[in-house]
């Protein structure tokens, strides 16, 4: 017998490369894996396929194997996580996590992506400590839940919860020891955090006002729900080469920014008359990703409510398998996109489906009805009559344990017992009896809750900032509040302008579509660096979408307040009439121009 030690290193790579060619081959014939053949044939041990030491053979985890393959093949070197997840997928290492709480260490290495499938995030140096990311569907939350949440945040977090741009909860502070016992807590209460962070898809977030809205075209709660459960029944949907987002938005009042997704699926209505038979459709955008200064393009197709799951399955097996494998900044659903163009990405996608979706120009549907900015906070109307919901101001979304149980019980005692988190960080409270609005009111203000708020505290989106985020660059949190504070104190605006600040390029807070975004940086004053932010304005979604410009660079957190103060109050004084928006404002001047209405002079261009 030939031991692998009587080969040369350059026969070695020969080989290897050989066997991932003919892997490819066979797979593609529906052929099992040569590994897979030596082992039915009795291999001894120690002979595999695959390039970083495992059998690449059948299975839910044939997709990625295929896909490392294939790169493999082609003689580029898998990125890190890729070679770690092909030694052991992450989904099999709970004895590892359990074994890492009891002895109270945190992970390290490529076992920190692997805790992130189980949904912990050691966020060290910005906390030595663990955050842990939930996965609600379309953001509903029932009040039970909220309740047991307030507990496991006492028990094993921080204390708190933190309302994410996902329209879902993270809890902070959780130590080592405390990791196992909180997952497993969580599932006790009917809770999930599988699959919410590392290379699978996140919560699916849909319209908050899903079910209660009186211009939807749509109740999308169901199909965020069947997406939900898909995910975590199909393992081979935690094999991807990063992370993946989808939502679903019915034609509410409140956006749920699917444009800025993976796969957005958006309701539409299709009149009589038309080439397709009239109803209510959704239309499908593929490669959002606006940190990435990229929008989701409309696919040109229309599918059925029962058409919306299997559609987004096979799209994401198409990633999973033609996505990077090398390159982690490139492996998103964009890249290839950008490589491929749409038409070969939707035939791909359509070849595994038993339909073929309905071919149709953006023409044939009628416009969505326009967005509202300020829905999400204050009391509004339901279809349901008599009965008003109301969107809770969040301190930049966090909500303390008793103010959780205290929502928990308004949402009982006054509505239906759900509450319905946005990704404006905030929570609605729905089925309020309209003579029971003022009792609300008061409930809130006696948590420390407010159901109004100023212009721009209404409109603020922070990320979790360098605070609790090792990748951030500003205490986002504490500079949006404090940019809140001196604006609405100073500045009499109607309206909502939405201020998003982010602590990275990552752009979890999406800087690029707020009227006003600040992207945190390290800024020289002397000879010594402070926290900062470049500044974009005119950035907005859908109907109104554009990725905002940049205005300044480098402006001191200190001076943030009063940089957005001064642009604002240049709007209210240069505005064409009290009808245009701070977003039109800026839309009607060049960057130069805008520079100079701002008179910002004195700060670092």
């Amino acid at each position: 017998m030939i031991a692998q030690d009587d080969f040369t290193d350059e026969q070695k790579q020969y080989l290897e490369g050989f066997v991932s060619g003919a892997n490819l081959a066979r797979s593609l014939h529906g052929l099992p894996t040569f590994a897979a053949t030596v082992a039915a044939l009795g291999a001894p041990p120690g002979v595999n396929a695959g390039p970083a030491g495992q059998e690449a053979g059948g299975g839910p985890d044939a997709g990625m194997h295929r896909a490392q393959d294939r790169f493999h093949a082609e003689g580029r070197k898998l990125a890190p996580e890729e070679q770690a997840k092909r030694k052991k997928h992450p989904l099999d290492q709970w004895d590892d996590l359990r074994q890492h709480a009891e002895s109270g260490r945190y992970p390290k290495g490529t076992d920190v992506l692997a805790f992130k499938y189980h949904g912990l995030f050691y966020v060290a140096p910005a906390q030595d400590s663990y955050m842990c990311r939930l996965r609600f569907h379309g953001g509903i939350v029932r009040s039970t839940q909220l309740r047991d949440l307030a507990e496991l945040a006492e028990q094993y977090a921080g204390g708190y919860a933190d309302v994410t741009t996902r329209a879902n909860f993270q809890l902070r502070e959780i130590q080592a020891e405390d990791a196992a016992a909180l997952l497993t807590a969580l599932q006790d209460a009917g809770m999930c955090s599988r699959g919410t962070g590392a290379d699978n898809i996140r919560n699916i977030t849909g319209t908050p006002t899903a079910g209660i809205d009186p211009q939807e075209l749509i109740d999308v709660r169901p199909l965020c729900r069947d997406m939900h459960y898909y995910i975590l029944n199909h393992r081979e949907m935690y094999g991807l080469p990063r992370k993946f987002n989808i939502a679903f938005d019915g034609g509410g009042t409140i956006s749920a920014l699917e444009d800025t997704n993976d796969i957005g699926f958006t309701a539409v209505r299709v009149e009589e008359g038309k080439a397709v038979p009239a109803g209510v459709y959704f239309r499908v955008q593929f490669g959002g990703i606006t940190g990435h200064q990229d929008f989701a393009r409309d696919a040109g197709v229309l599918l059925t409510p029962e058409q919306c799951v299997p559609f987004a399955a096979a799209a994401v097996r198409v990633f999973l398998e033609h996505g990077d494998r090398t390159d982690r900044k490139k492996a998103r659903l964009k890249y290839v996109l950008d490589a491929w163009g749409i038409e070969k990405f939707l035939e791909e996608t359509c070849s595994l489906l038993p339909f073929q979706p309905v071919r149709s120009p953006l023409s044939e549907c009628a416009p969505r009805l326009p967005v509202v900015k300020h829905a999400h906070i204050g009391f509004h109307p339901q279809r349901q009559e008599g009965r008003v919901y109301v969107g809770v101001v969040l301190p930049v979304g966090r909500l303390q344990a008793t103010q959780m149980r205290g929502l928990a019980a308004i949402a009982e005692r006054y509505g239906d017992g759900v509450l319905r988190l946005t990704v404006w960080q905030n929570v609605l409270i729905s089925g309020i009896a309209v003579e029971q609005a003022e009792a609300v009111r008061r409930e809130l203000e006696a948590l420390g809750l407010q159901w109004q708020a100023g212009a721009v505290r209404s409109g603020l989106v922070a990320c979790t900032g360098n605070a609790g985020c090792r990748f951030a660059a500003a205490d986002t949190k504490r500079h949006a509040l404090q940019i809140a504070d001196h604006v609405d104190a100073r500045l009499r605006l109607e309206g909502t302008v939405n201020v998003h600040l982010t602590g990275c390029p990552h752009s979890c807070a999406q800087h690029f579509i707020g009227d006003v975004g600040f992207l945190g940086t390290s800024v020289e004053v002397g000879d010594d660096f402070v926290e900062g932010y470049h500044v974009y304005v005119g950035g907005g979604y859908g109907e109104q979408q554009e990725i905002g410009r940049e205005i300044y660079r480098s402006v001191p957190a200190s001076e943030a307040p009063q940089v957005t103060e001064r642009m604002l109050a240049a709007y209210l004084r240069e505005r064409r009439d009290p009808d245009e928006s701070f977003l039109d404002f800026c839309r009607r001047h060049s960057t130069e121009q805008l520079r100079a209405l701002f008179e910002l002079e004195a700060v670092p261009a």
